[in-house]
């Protein structure tokens, strides 16, 4: 019960920072951190060749190599910080308070893949916190094994039952606690995440596995959006190739730059000035617009699926929309966007049903003079 308490008093303390944000003003990232996944006497995964390249030290060049790229592109901007820069061990609550302790922006966990057995297995993936519901992705399917490696780290700490309170990585019934959490600032994390895998599908590690929603324990306890990337496979003979090398390394840390600045000009809206749209408005998106929405008046009924909640202004063909054109629905300190919109309630549940295949944790919503209701 204690533990659950800690819990409740955590997740509301997430929720009043996420409203707190739309009424401070201008939004800035000022402050990133990255982690380099294990470290020290934790090796993480290791290459079956005589060459034993290990997980730790490719982590550790990719994420050095990412610090140095931010500090280039924003020597005077973004405060960098890192989770360790040489090879020492890190625990998992300690990567998380050194992000929650510098208050940052955005938390970024370099990881290298691995399966159990074979070499076909290849490909970068990104996750964010979460219990998926894609249809083989869910916590008791393929990603378990991926998370209980991940999270299997806590027991090389001392009295780790005690400060994980009972959580055991091994134990699927474990991973249950996480599907009765709720991560504010999920929105931003699965933004960010897609900007992350659009960007890499261009690196040395060509198949895209995707984004999904897992129970990595270091990313429950961030308070900021975060995602872990697992940037190939180190049983995969292609991708180790490309992992050794420092041109392919180089090339991982340029594609999360990329993505990186993207996330950024979107997180502070930079296309969309610092303008406070009025609360009583809708506009319908247009196509081809490359500003971001400029709320109007707009007295149809439309019926849509709300995909996400942010206070910054967004542009209406935004590559997180996926294609989709979206309608803004202004609030008084966050912006709802609505896509798959129509007249028609039948219409907008079949469009639903699509959307939802992408956008797991939208819901399908009416809109009536600058109003939106949640449909049930």
């Amino acid at each position: 019960m204690k533990a659950f308490q800690r819990y409740s008093v955590l997740i509301l303390l997430l929720v009043w920072n996420i409203v707190s944000a739309g009424a401070a003003g201008p939004v800035r990232l000022k402050t990133v951190v990255i982690d380099p996944g294990h470290g020290g006497h934790d090796p993480g995964c290791v290459s079956r060749d005589e060459a034993a390249t290990t997980e730790k030290s490719l982590t550790l060049d990719i994420s050095t190599r990412l610090r140095d790229k931010i500090n280039a592109q924003y020597p005077d901007d973004v405060k960098v910080i890192m989770t360790r820069d040489d090879d020492t061990y890190v625990t998992l609550s300690g990567r998380a308070d050194a992000a929650n302790n510098a208050n940052a922006d955005l938390f970024i966990s370099i990881h290298i893949n691995a399966a159990v057995s074979g070499t076909r297995a290849n490909g970068f993936s990104v996750h964010c916190l979460g219990q998926s519901s894609k249809e083989g992705n869910d916590l008791f399917s393929k990603n378990l094994e991926l998370c209980k490696r991940e999270n299997s780290v806590i027991k090389l700490e001392d009295d780790y039952e005690t400060k994980y309170q009972g959580f055991d990585p091994t134990d699927p019934q474990s991973y249950i606690f996480f599907s009765l959490l709720q991560n504010s600032n999920l929105n931003m994390s699965l933004a960010f995440a897609e900007d992350v895998a659009e960007a890499m599908k261009s690196g040395p590690v060509k198949h895209n596995r995707g984004v999904s929603q897992d129970p990595f324990w270091v990313l429950w306890r961030t308070t900021m959006p975060s995602i872990l990337i697992e940037c190939g496979f180190i049983t995969n003979p292609d991708d180790l190739a490309a992992l050794r090398t420092e041109e392919g390394r180089d090339q991982i840390a340029q594609c999360i730059l990329n993505a990186f600045i993207t996330y950024k000009n979107r997180y502070e809206g930079s296309t969309a000035g610092n303008e406070k749209p009025k609360p009583e408005t809708v506009q319908e998106a247009k196509p081809d617009s490359t500003q971001a929405v400029k709320p109007e008046v707009k007295a149809a009924v439309l019926y849509g699926t709300q995909v996400i909640a942010t206070p910054k202004a967004l542009s209406p063909d935004d590559p997180f929309f996926r294609g989709y054109t979206a309608t803004a629905v202004p609030g008084e300190k966050l912006s709802r966007y609505v896509i798959g919109t129509s007249e028609s309630l039948e219409q907008a549940r079949k469009k639903n049903e699509e959307i939802r295949k992408i956008f797991t944790d939208s819901f399908l919503v009416k809109i009536e003079d600058g109003v939106i209701v949640r449909i049930r």
